[in-house]
């Protein structure tokens, strides 16, 4: 039996292939907002974190509304950005010790596979929300899309290298 060119296609190549397009197309909007004029630690830290976005919101719009994960994320940008409305606002800070203490209570309650589902539901957007299987699937998913904006960022990186 012979596979046609659609049976053949790697799915995983086109989320790459929709993630840089995405990814390009905000750091070239970055970049002409706001150019490297002062290196300060201030201004770098801004940089990083517009970027962070940027390569977080790519991926999302890239897998589109097909996952949970995505879903989620896309929902915490479009809520922070109606939360934020053009105007910043001072955030507080707590205690991270408060936290952490809190936090090192409620695992030793639990019991071993309870404690790192919570963490794993944790660490993946909208995995509160999640039955264990559909946790697992997610998380999987989720894996794969960050090994594939890493490998895309190290190409920039390499490209930029060279270019010097």
């Amino acid at each position: 039996m012979m596979n046609t060119p659609q049976q053949v296609k790697n799915p995983s190549s086109s989320l790459k292939s929709r993630f840089i397009t995405r990814f390009l197309g905000a750091l070239t909007k970055i970049n002409a907002e706001d150019p490297i004029s002062s290196p300060s630690p201030t201004r770098i830290f801004q940089r990083y974190r517009r970027i962070k976005v940027a390569s977080n919101k790519s991926m999302a719009y890239s897998v589109r509304s097909r996952r949970i994960w995505s879903r989620a994320m896309l929902s915490r940008f479009r809520s922070r950005r109606s939360a934020f409305s053009g105007r910043r606002s001072s955030v507080k800070t707590t205690n991270c010790t408060t936290i952490n203490v809190t936090i090192n209570e409620n695992k030793t309650a639990k019991g071993g596979l309870d404690m790192q589902t919570d963490e794993l539901r944790e660490l993946v957007p909208g995995g509160e929300a999640m039955d264990v299987c559909n946790l697992l699937d997610e998380t999987a998913h989720y894996i794969k899309c960050l090994t594939t904006q890493v490998q895309v960022m190290r190409k920039i990186v390499d490209f930029c290298h060279l270019s010097k």
